[in-house]
């Protein structure tokens, strides 16, 4: 089901004046179409399945160019996202890294991307986004492990209660053979040196 802007539009009109608000007032008059737009865009990812962007796969042995496939890990780091957690309708943003050993096929980068889009774009909790990517990856791929790592901010720790504003979260999800933190130490030690370099270009 699409997002029904209409009814946003009245709800957001029925919280401005539940806070004591006047929603017609020049600065709020737009406000409700607005939000109404926001949240098509923040929730477009509540009905869409995320193993559909993993449809098209790329045979190893077969492919145009199979002497330069990579014969270990495929490691996509620093994929930016933007949710929404569901606990206070707040939002949180951070970083996504996917890696997994491919079997008989590998699929484009980019389908990662959108698989990662699709389940933030819509009411979340991290512990949960990360746990859905790797099991789309790992059920939909022909795959011999898979790790998701998200390190994220969060509008509830940093807005609200605490106000921490440098805290963040990390999360690990792990499928097939990277449930062996020994084989899993390579890649999160290449994760580390991409958000040491990150923090070094913020500085």
């Amino acid at each position: 089901m699409a997002v029904d802007r209409e009814r946003i539009e009245r709800l957001t009109r029925e919280l401005l004046e539940a806070i004591g608000e006047d929603p017609d007032r020049p600065g709020l008059k737009q406000t409700p179409s607005r939000m109404a737009e926001l949240y098509a865009e923040l929730f477009a990812g509540v009905d869409e399945d995320p193993a559909a962007h993993l449809a098209r796969t790329i045979s190893v042995t077969r492919g145009p160019a199979p002497d330069t496939l990579p014969s270990g890990a495929v490691l996509l780091r620093d994929i930016r996202f933007r949710s929404v957690c569901e606990h206070h309708l707040l939002p949180f943003a951070g970083v996504a890294h996917l890696a997994y050993l491919p079997g008989e096929q590998v699929v484009g980068l980019g389908a990662l991307v959108k698989v990662v889009e699709t389940l933030a774009s819509r009411p979340q909790v991290q512990e949960r986004l990360g746990e859905q990517i790797a099991d789309a990856i790992a059920e939909h791929l022909d795959t011999r492990g898979v790790l998701v790592v998200l390190d994220a901010t969060h509008g509830c720790v940093t807005m609200r209660g605490g106000r921490q504003p440098f805290a963040s979260t990390v999360t690990v999800a792990a499928r097939g053979e990277f449930t062996d933190p020994v084989a899993r130490t390579e890649l999160i030690t290449l994760i580390g040196a991409s958000g040491a370099a990150s923090h070094e270009a913020r500085a």
